[in-house]
């Protein structure tokens, strides 16, 4: 017993001493770990055990699991600095001191949960033992290239005696994958001064969509660009309302997550920060699509001149890992009246056909512009067969296609917008009532 407790003092002490790696236990589930290592009482312990416990049952995970996660994707000056220069050219002091706190979260990882489990029972002397949280192993059919590095990662620790030694491994994996929210998530929105993860994003994928394939190879064929580190165009999807222009820019996400694409979504009231925002981006191994959806201004407004900039850069050099793909039911983005246009009698700006023409020529400051017009009813009814293949929809051709004719007369139109809202209707109603 006296062995147990002095290995969880120097355990304790170890963890307390960590130069780099403080931010792993930095979270709840650490936070709750480390005080049940040092209970002021043993009802505090036992308290502190349970929160930790619970914490991991809400993540349903694994207690070593769980402390790999936090050591691939906890950001800190090493994480930061590896992505950017050669490992023998860092500070020899950080790399001794990575070194250090690598062969101290070893010992915290060889600490498994049977065995904290059964140092609480004693320490609170309970009558009846304490149930022993599961070290479960990760999914071993991990689709994702991140996460199938993980796993490869997690199997060459568990076979060194020293985890020192997985130096090199640890800094590839942060060159190609990031750290901290850009290695576990790939969608953002930008929100009262900083990132915030979006934990679901839309599931729409590239299949979802037809109708506008010309449109999609372009967009397709840009971000293929984006991830290959050439140069890529900002674009600008203008057209009908409903017709899919933003979903096929969400769809991206699904296309192309797994080879680092990451998707951050800008309000237009937040576009006076998209300097601070590329800034923040220009150095990461990923690379980003900021979306601004449902684009366009007001005379007087001065949030296009921030858009201005990064679609035309100014004195600072534009980061190759970013690009801008905007929504518009506009072609023109800037609000025109015709009071604007010059008259001869009007003794007002003297050059007031420049300021109209710099209203008129903002969407051109676009590398790309992709036009989306209102599918006519031949490409409403390919939209239709096509989303009803999906669902699984078994109706005659002809039946189908008159509801969802009538549905477009008696609703929004003709779009790709209506078609879903008709497809999940019907869907819906066909599996409650078998009819619609």
């Amino acid at each position: 017993m006296n062995a147990q407790i002095g290995s969880v003092q120097a355990l304790r002490q170890n963890l307390m001493a960590l130069l780099i790696y403080r931010n792993v236990l930095n979270d709840e589930v650490g936070q709750a770990f480390l005080e049940l290592l040092s209970p002021t009482s043993a009802n505090q312990g036992v308290q502190a055990y349970g929160r930790w416990f619970e914490m991991l049952a809400a993540k349903n995970q694994g207690w070593q699991d769980y402390l790999l996660d936090r050591l691939l994707t906890t950001d800190n000056s090493f994480s930061r600095h590896v992505q950017k220069t050669a490992l023998q050219d860092l500070p020899v002091a950080l790399i001794c001191a990575v070194k250090r706190d690598l062969r101290s979260l070893q010992t915290l990882y060889s600490c498994k949960a049977e065995k904290i489990c059964e140092w609480v029972t004693q320490q609170a002397n309970l009558s009846e033992r304490l149930v022993s949280w599961a070290d479960q192993l990760p999914d071993s059919k991990a689709e994702s290239s991140a996460k199938k590095a993980a796993l490869q990662l997690r199997t060459r620790l568990e076979t060194l005696t020293d985890w020192a030694d997985a130096l090199e491994d640890l800094a590839d994996y942060y060159r190609q994958f990031g750290t901290g929210i850009f290695a576990e998530y790939q969608a953002f929105r930008w929100q009262g001064g900083q990132l915030v993860a979006i934990a679901h994003p839309d599931p729409v994928q590239v299949a979802d969509l037809v109708g506008y394939e010309s449109q999609r190879e372009t967009l397709l064929k840009n971000t293929e660009f984006l991830l290959s580190g050439n140069s890529a165009l900002h674009i600008l999807l203008y057209g009908s309302r409903g017709s899919g222009k933003s979903s096929l820019v969400k769809s991206l996400l699904h296309e192309y997550g797994d080879r680092h694409l990451r998707l951050i979504e800008v309000a237009k009231s937040e576009l006076t920060n998209l300097p601070i925002i590329v800034e923040q981006l220009r150095d990461l191994p990923q690379k980003f699509v900021i979306f601004v959806d449902d684009l366009s201004f007001e005379e007087d407004e001065d949030a296009y001149k921030a858009l201005k900039v990064i679609l035309e850069g100014n004195l600072t050099a534009r980061p190759q890992n970013v690009v801008v793909y905007a929504t518009s039911n506009r072609r023109h983005l800037i609000r025109e009246f015709f009071g604007d246009r010059p008259r001869p009698k009007d003794a007002d700006e003297v050059h007031n056909w420049d300021t109209v023409q710099e209203k008129l020529s903002f969407s051109d400051r676009f590398g790309l512009t992709l036009t989306f017009e209102p599918p006519d009813q031949t490409a409403y009814l390919k939209i239709i067969h096509h989303l009803a293949d999906q669902a699984g929809i078994t109706l005659t051709s002809d039946d189908l296609e008159f509801r969802a004719l009538q549905w477009a007369t008696r609703h929004n139109g003709r779009s790709g917008r209506t078609a879903r809202q008709f497809i999940d209707f019907l869907r819906s109603d066909l599996t409650v009532f078998g009819q619609a």
